[in-house]
């Protein structure tokens, strides 16, 4: 009998991370799946690892490295399932996440693609911290456009018809390959929302998001080449995708930078820019928070004495 769902992960040097990534598929409450681990190159332990592991639902395939997005298409040349999800060796799933987002698709016939929320998770995977929710179901692409709510690539469940449809991971690009895949699957495909938190994206400082200027300019060649295909009527929404992937960048350059005072004045200038490209998001909580966060960073480096705290004594929060 073939799997209802394949789940891809591809692996590079994740000894760290894969037992625990593999556990948290091992404990999802479906449980009609094939697991197809695709290593892509590693130097490190993780085969060795991988076949210690007994479950006749794994399927483990090495290649010579190739890159994330090499490696998920060659996941889904393997794939048996009529349902694909992706997850990264170092992020982890709630035990129901593939239960519940099955079901999703499954009331909704007509959607290719059913997500959740995210939790965002330490290096360490001790410190979680829930992600804004988003509800947007139904047509989804002028929304996606505007910013990746989905937020990492481990997130949805898609038919294979709409994998089908739209074809394999863009292998030139070097960040963003996920909110790429997804605005492709939602310019043809409806999406259907989970509304609960079931993804653990781990946030680490070797990861592609802490690389910055890459991510950057990836993100922004990925913009470009999809806008050229907007129609007419969304093409306005640019500067808000440009102004929220510079505010994505301010946060990065804050949350993984050394302090010194250039590196926050790199972070100031993104966030100058965002604002610059669409003054409304001085609206958003999200934005007030991070320019506090920055206004902080910035005194607190200028003016290093006032990060002195007697005992008896706290500074007020800016």
């Amino acid at each position: 009998m073939l799997p209802t769902i394949s789940i891809i992960i591809p692996a590079y040097n994740a000894e760290r991370t894969i037992l625990e990534t593999i556990v948290s598929v091992q404990e999802q409450t479906f449980s009609n799946f094939e697991l197809i681990v695709v290593d892509d190159g590693s130097t490190d332990r993780t085969l060795e690892l991988l076949h210690n592991v007994k479950d006749e639902r794994l399927k483990i395939f090495s290649y010579e490295n190739g890159g994330v997005c090499v490696a998920r298409n060659r996941g889904i040349s393997h794939a048996n399932g009529e349902f694909i999800a992706f997850l990264d060796a170092d992020d982890l799933w709630t035990p129901d996440k593939l239960e519940l987002q099955l079901a999703a698709l499954q009331q909704h016939s007509e959607a290719g693609v059913a997500y959740s929320w995210t939790y965002f998770m330490d290096e360490q995977g001790e410190s979680l911290s829930p992600g804004e929710p988003a509800f947007f179901e139904g047509n989804v692409y002028a929304e996606l456009l505007i910013n990746n709510f989905l937020a990492n690539g481990s997130n949805p469940l898609i038919r294979r018809q709409a994998i089908e449809s739209i074809g394999e991971f863009d292998t030139t690009l070097k960040a963003c390959e996920d909110w790429d895949y997804w605005l492709r699957l939602a310019a043809c495909w409806h999406f259907v929302v989970v509304p609960k938190h079931q993804i653990l994206y781990r946030q680490s400082s070797g990861s592609a998001s802490s690389n910055v200027e890459v991510m950057e300019k990836a993100n922004i060649m990925m913009i470009e080449k999809t806008y050229r295909a907007v129609p007419p009527e969304l093409q306005s929404l640019k500067n808000q995708t440009l102004a929220w992937i510079y505010r994505y960048c301010a946060e990065k350059v804050l949350q993984y930078s050394t302090d010194n005072i250039g590196e926050v004045n790199r972070a100031g200038q993104k966030l100058l820019r965002a604002i610059t490209l669409n003054p409304k998001i001085l609206q958003e909580k999200y934005t007030q928070n991070l320019i506090k966060w920055f206004i902080k960073r910035w005194v607190l480096i200028q003016f290093p004495l006032l990060n002195y705290q007697p005992a008896h004594q706290t500074i007020s929060k800016v």
